[in-house]
């Protein structure tokens, strides 16, 4: 059974920029909870959090990484992030698991794009937020104007709980112990607005705070405090470093003192739906009911398999426990439960609320999944989380002949890990797509294919997804005869062709009438419109929104057969078209990117000049802004290494699909002589 219940777990996860220092800090805990003999470094690639060959070589964490550690009588899951942009996923996933965010800021360089977006999700997902100032000991910091940046652009509940002290070597307690000298403000001020802000949620003891004018004890505030924390009126800043450990002990007492456990944590937004979408569903964190656990990471380990990394919400899960994945009937048995430490996998008899674990060589379990065992939670979901829009694409293909199979096994592993990452097979372009977030998280993905698959791949940018269409009605025709040995084939169509609005697809109907085409090979007409649609009449691409009517013809009573008629459908069809003025669409995307204000000036001119236009523009706090706009899916295809140049690294873009729009002439042309030279070729 697990050694402490459900009253001492607190479970965390530390986000925020890369470079802030979160893996440091992980170290920095394990070692002070004595959870660890001595400190590694990411410098020497000896942190228990950073263990992948790849993170060791490129300095960051590329993945959400598990450690957990007992101190003072609780016990403590720790979620260690990425903190790069390109591996946001990660990140956002961990949150589902956690009651607790720490966003990790580097003194140094303040707050950064991914701070904000980090902050942002964890206040979407209700829970519990502090923020830690971390390298307080570096040269030319300015931690008074940081806390004043922080307060401006996430609110004055913002408020320290320590503060730094003898030039960032120490911290000094602002709420237990308000004793000292800091090296700025105030340590009895901070601890008055701390008291005046926790006592607000609280109208019994505010009565007494400032009717009576009692002081009021640490063991009062503890209820109000962390009633405060999940309503998000408190939100304490803490300081330290990681590089000489000061503030760090600290830290430690205050996520074992202030920090809430698995009950005392907003619920998880769970809905009963066989959607992401639909009624409350509000789980317990009792152990003794059903059990009710949520799938945040998927590992394929090369020497465990699959592993599915959960959080338990509900219920007790024993080796023996029987469970069910979603709404499948057939249940399953862990046999070995386990808990993380970094890559280490430590057997366990048992997993109560609050508890992170795992399970292996199960694949039917996938990302997002909810587990349980009982039928009375079929249909339980997580409301969805906000991943961003993979907007980074690269087509793969193998080097060797014969290695096909092996790619789309390893692009499947490598998709399943990770939210973030997209494969997609283009039936158009036959090309194997990979979509992510950026350059690196392509470029790690491509050295773990080569270093732990041994599978050798070429690269190169994708085809743009065009379409065709028309812009008038035409009328097309075909009458195809063939004599083949003794047997022959005829079938003869007429039809006609109208464009539909953009959107519409493809429409097919028959007015035949009196039986010139018998009823049995109006299906094979068809067939044979939709191959001409498929393969392009232009530009080998996809023919959309029309409408196809096939309305006389002729057939034989001995020689017509299926087959003749799907030919003289496809040949009518591209009749048809190439009388219908033809016209080639691109996708269009609406874009939003987001960098400093000081930017804006230079990025909207840019977007601009790749035929893109400019819908809005909107502060999302301190510096940043927003920039609206729609723009051609071509011009933007490698838009993060020029984004990356403008703004100097600072900038970040999504883009999704808003709708296809004419190309410009030349375009057309270019890409019509193109296709009429591939075909020529075969």
């Amino acid at each position: 059974m697990a050694k402490y219940t459900t009253e001492n777990i607190h479970t965390v996860a530390l986000v925020g920029h890369g470079g802030a220092g979160k893996t440091t800090l992980t170290e920095a805990l394990l070692w002070k909870a004595g959870a660890i003999g001595a400190m590694g470094s990411t410098e020497r690639g000896s942190t228990v959090a950073d263990f992948d060959p790849l993170e060791k070589q490129y300095g960051h964490s590329l993945s959400t990484s598990l450690v957990n550690f007992p101190y003072k009588g609780i016990h403590v899951h720790l979620a260690d992030t990425p903190g790069m942009p390109d591996f946001a996923g990660q990140s956002i996933a961990a949150l589902a698991a956690v009651d607790l965010a720490v966003i990790v800021v580097n003194a140094q360089n303040g707050i950064e794009l991914n701070t904000t977006r980090m902050f942002k999700a964890a206040g979407k997902r209700s829970l519990d937020r502090m923020i830690l100032v971390n390298k307080i000991d570096a040269e030319n910091v300015d931690l008074e104007s940081l806390v004043r940046r922080i307060q401006d652009l996430y609110g004055k509940e913002c408020l320290p709980i320590n503060l730094p002290a003898h030039g960032g070597k120490d911290v000094v307690d602002c709420f237990f112990n308000p004793d000292g000298d800091s090296d700025f403000s105030s340590v009895k001020a901070a601890h008055s607005a701390l008291i005046d802000q926790v006592v607000e949620v609280d109208e019994e003891l505010m009565a007494i705070y400032l009717e009576q004018g009692e002081e009021l004890s640490p063991e009062q505030l503890h209820a109000p405090f962390e009633k405060a924390l999940r309503e998000g009126h408190l939100i304490p800043i803490c300081f330290a470093s990681t590089r000489t450990g000061a503030g760090v002990m600290e830290f430690l007492e205050i996520l074992a003192k202030l920090a809430p456990n698995a009950t005392e944590g907003n619920r998880p937004q769970f809905v009963r739906s066989p959607s992401t979408e639909g009624e409350e569903f509000h789980s317990e964190p009792d152990p003794r009911k059903h059990v009710l656990a949520h799938v945040f990471k998927i590992i394929m380990d090369p020497y465990v398999g699959k592993v599915a990394v959960f959080r338990v919400h509900q219920g007790t899960i024993h080796k023996d426990t029987q469970l069910y994945i979603g709404d499948n009937k057939k249940p399953f048995k862990p046999g070995h439960l386990f808990q993380l430490q970094g890559k280490e996998y430590v057997e366990t008899d048992a997993l109560v609320p609050g508890d992170i674990g795992a399970v292996a060589k199960f694949e039917e379990i996938e990302f997002n999944a909810v587990l349980h065992d009982s039928h009375d939670e079929d249909h339980i979901r997580l409301r969805s989380l906000d991943f961003p829009t993979p907007m980074h694409s690269i087509a793969v293909e193998t080097k060797k002949k014969g290695d096909e199979q092996r790619l789309f096994d390893v692009l499947h592993k490598l998709e399943v890990e990770d939210p973030c990452l997209w494969i997609e097979r283009h039936p158009t372009t036959h090309e194997t797509v990979m979509r992510g977030l950026g350059d690196l998280h392509m470029r790690t993905k491509l050295e773990k294919m080569q270093t732990q698959y041994k599978l050798e791949v070429t690269t190169k940018p994708p085809k743009i997804p065009y379409r065709e269409t028309i812009t008038r009605r035409s009328e097309g025709h075909c009458r195809h005869k063939k004599q083949t040995g003794g047997a022959g084939q005829f079938g003869e169509v007429f039809l006609k062709v109208e464009p539909l609005s953009r959107g519409s697809g493809f429409q097919f109907a028959s007015e035949v009438k009196g039986g010139v085409i018998p009823t049995v090979f109006i299906p094979a007409v068809e067939k044979g419109v939709r191959q001409a649609l498929d393969h392009g009449v232009i530009s080998g691409y996809p023919v959309e929104d029309v409408r196809v009517i096939v309305y006389d013809g002729k057939s034989h009573d001995v020689d017509s057969k299926e087959i003749a008629f799907v030919t003289a459908g496809r040949k009518a069809v591209i009749d048809a078209i190439l009388k219908a003025s033809p016209i080639m669409l691109e996708p269009i995307v609406n874009i939003e990117i987001t960098a400093p204000d000081r930017f804006v000036g230079d990025l909207t001119s840019d977007l601009s000049s790749k035929r893109g236009q400019v819908t809005g523009t909107e502060s999302t706090g301190g510096d940043l802004m927003s920039i609206l706009g729609m723009v051609p899916l071509s011009e933007v295809t490698d838009y993060q290494s020029r984004l990356r140049s403008v703004t100097g690294g600072q900038g970040a873009y999504t883009i999704e699909f808003s709708h296809y729009a004419a190309v410009p002439p030349q375009t057309q042309q270019q890409l019509a002589s193109q296709f009429k030279l591939e075909r020529e070729e075969d």
